[in-house]
């Protein structure tokens, strides 16, 4: 009797599993969301889509210590907070420090050393002798694909490879151990580096690289780079490469001192048209433009700080110029500073669950709206659509085109003289598309012949910014 009341309540078991299974699959129906694949690179190796072709524009946020500062409800708040704003990457990295540790107390290593990664039996969250470091990455990753979030890893920070914290041996043997833990988890892209020149300890980033892509050739890679540099200047032809990524950094023009041909300044335009002129084409966008809420310069927090208009100029004038996507951060964000923590930098003011908030974080989805709303895979920049002078650093317009369409963007609302005989068709309507709520005005409609000028709305001033969009 025994057996036979067994045999029935497992039977009723399965049953109900495979219930709730097909209950699932019926809900991921109704919501339209589908599980997360690899990122691809399109055909013409300028943008992203996913495995089914679909377009998809980069939008970031840098979460640096996501997995090391929050528990597992903050990260979900974090996580469920970007989800709503529209992002669609978070930036973190995996080792901050060789002996870091996370919320819980768990070291990610045994000695500090890359190669023996500190794992336990099981994953029980209960169980303090279970859930370890990597379980905790592994939770994080996971719930960051259930709501549709890629997760862009950083595998050690440069600073600590820089200081002789790791070894080529010891990197390929960690190297391995993320490709063979993360090689099965669709949401993953890989960041090599992480603000370093390639020049420093270049046999080790090679050596991460290589092993990476061998091990793990499902998903893309990149190298974060130091400030004012991109990562095409060291790896571009490197097979494990499949896309730049450049920091433009968080100085405005007069406190950029580099010397030679990266003297951009504010100008992050500029890494996207040397990287768009390298062959083979890949894509190229601002990994790390100047955050939100930090002191210009960085490091005087007596300084004023980048707000919302800063953040949106360097978003739209990377993209207008051919970048693939674009990170946003913030000061506070990047650190996940939370109350009695003692390491707070960059002069930091306020918390993560404060700062997630920001102005300019809710501003960032108008942009992917907005890429998105057209056809995508043929977009080009074309600064020749402008009559006249473009103008320069903030005067400055930026012109892109796709096959029945053109945009051209302003950050002070100035004049736009546009060439209308560039296009096809006999009319053209024009409207104006607000960058701080993505809300659109209707303009009217004009011949395709000679120049029209364009005023934007408003005062010209800095922050006054506007998108002209022409359809037709």
């Amino acid at each position: 009797m025994y057996r036979f009341f067994s045999i029935v309540l497992l039977a009723a078991l399965a049953a109900g599993l495979a219930f709730r299974k097909q209950d699932n699959k019926a809900m991921d129906k109704e919501t339209g969301e589908e599980p997360l694949k690899p990122l691809k690179v399109s055909p013409n190796g300028r943008y992203f889509m996913t495995a089914d072709g679909k377009p998809f524009f980069w939008l970031g946020d840098t979460g640096w210590l996501l997995f090391s500062k929050l528990k597992r409800e903050e990260a979900i708040q974090f996580l469920d907070d970007r989800k709503q704003k529209g992002f669609n990457v978070i930036q973190v990295m995996v080792l901050h420090q060789t002996k870091v540790k996370n919320a819980y107390g768990d070291a990610a290593l045994k000695n500090g050393n890359v190669s023996t990664p500190n794992t336990t039996p099981g994953n029980d969250p209960d169980d303090s002798t279970q859930y370890d470091y990597w379980d905790h990455v592994d939770f994080i990753v996971k719930a960051a694909a259930e709501r549709g979030i890629y997760i862009a890893m950083v595998p050690v920070w440069g600073s600590e490879v820089k200081a002789g914290h790791v070894k080529r041996t010891e990197a390929k043997q960690y190297a391995g151990f993320l490709a063979d833990r993360y090689k099965a988890q669709s949401n993953i892209v890989w960041l090599n580096g992480g603000d370093i020149k390639g020049t420093d300890s270049m046999a080790v980033w090679k050596t991460l690289g290589k092993t990476l892509h061998e091990k793990d050739p499902g998903h893309l890679m990149t190298f974060h780079p130091r400030g004012r540099t991109t990562s095409s200047i060291w790896f571009h032809n490197e097979p494990w490469l499949q896309f730049n990524m450049f920091q433009s950094g968080h100085r405005r023009y007069n406190q950029d001192t580099s010397k030679g041909d990266l003297h951009f300044g504010e100008d992050n335009w500029k890494y996207v048209d040397m990287d768009y002129r390298r062959k083979p084409a890949k894509p190229t966008f601002d990994g790390e433009p100047s955050y939100e809420e930090i002191p210009q310069g960085l490091h005087d927090s007596l300084e004023i700080r980048w707000n919302d208009n800063d953040v949106r100029r360097y978003a739209y004038w990377s993209v207008f110029a051919g970048g693939c996507g674009y990170t946003y951060g913030n000061n506070a964000v990047m650190q996940m500073h939370r109350p009695k923590d003692t390491d707070g930098n960059y002069g930091v003011t306020n918390y993560w669950y404060e700062a997630i908030n920001a102005p300019g974080a809710s501003q960032m989805v108008h942009l992917k709206q907005l890429m998105l709303s057209r056809s995508y895979f043929d977009r080009v920049p074309d600064q020749s659509l402008i009559a006249g002078d473009v103008g320069q650093k903030y005067d400055r317009l930026f012109a892109t085109r796709g096959k029945n369409y053109a945009m051209v963007y302003t950050y002070t609302g100035r004049t736009m003289p546009v060439k209308m005989d560039r296009f096809t068709g006999k009319t053209i309507k024009a409207s104006w598309f607000n960058p701080r709520d993505g809300k659109y005005t209707d303009i009217g409609t004009f011949e395709n012949k000679g120049v029209q000028n364009f005023d934007a709305p408003g005062d010209q001033k800095a922050g006054n910014d506007w998108v002209l969009c022409l359809d037709f």
